[in-house]
């Protein structure tokens, strides 16, 4: 079934040019601070930069989607003489670390693009002043099936996220209250 067209957005990072300097992490937090912009916390970053200092190689990590369980073939990658593991790359939230997690209530972080401003690239990419991180949008079919699908899964893991944080007596106890306040 063929559906509307949506807008894919992606940030490309150009490794070669990335210096380290953090700039991303700060304006995403920054941005996702509430109220907007009242602190920085790199923790609540959408963007982490995963550093080997002494190589000089620096790599740039957007939070991806949730993942109900870790890995089971982890790879080991070998850059340069050093070796990395898979997770080193990996931009899912996922229960065999923190990255990438919402400090206060542990619910996992996922890019969006900083969607809340129109028309704006996202402010990773804005602060970004080598270039490393470039902002490209390109069209895309959108099937309604899959659309539809995808958003109950999203609505099932941010539910399990909850559960596994508070438990289902609280979380059943938040919902009928909510309910009654109409």
């Amino acid at each position: 079934m063929k559906g509307e067209k949506k807008i894919v957005k992606l940030i490309k990072v150009n490794l070669d040019k990335c210096i380290a300097c953090r700039a991303c992490e700060l304006a995403c937090s920054a941005f996702h601070a509430k109220p907007k912009y009242s602190s920085i916390n790199p923790a609540r970053s959408r963007i982490r930069l995963v550093m080997d200092v002494l190589n000089d190689e620096y790599v740039p990590i957007r939070a991806t989607e949730y993942t109900k369980s870790e890995c089971v073939g982890r790879q080991i990658f070998t850059i340069n003489g050093k070796e990395y593991s898979e997770c080193s790359f990996c931009g899912a939230s996922c229960p065999s670390r923190d990255l990438f997690r919402e400090p206060d209530s542990g619910l996992p972080l996922k890019c969006d693009m900083c969607e809340d401003e129109l028309g704006h690239e996202p402010k990773c990419v804005k602060v970004c002043t080598v270039g490393a991180l470039v902002y490209e949008e390109y069209e895309e079919e959108v099937n309604e099936e899959v659309k539809e699908k995808e958003k109950q899964i999203a609505l099932e893991m941010g539910l399990k996220s909850l559960l596994d944080k508070y438990g289902a007596q609280r979380l059943l106890d938040n919902f009928v209250r909510m309910s009654q306040k109409g």
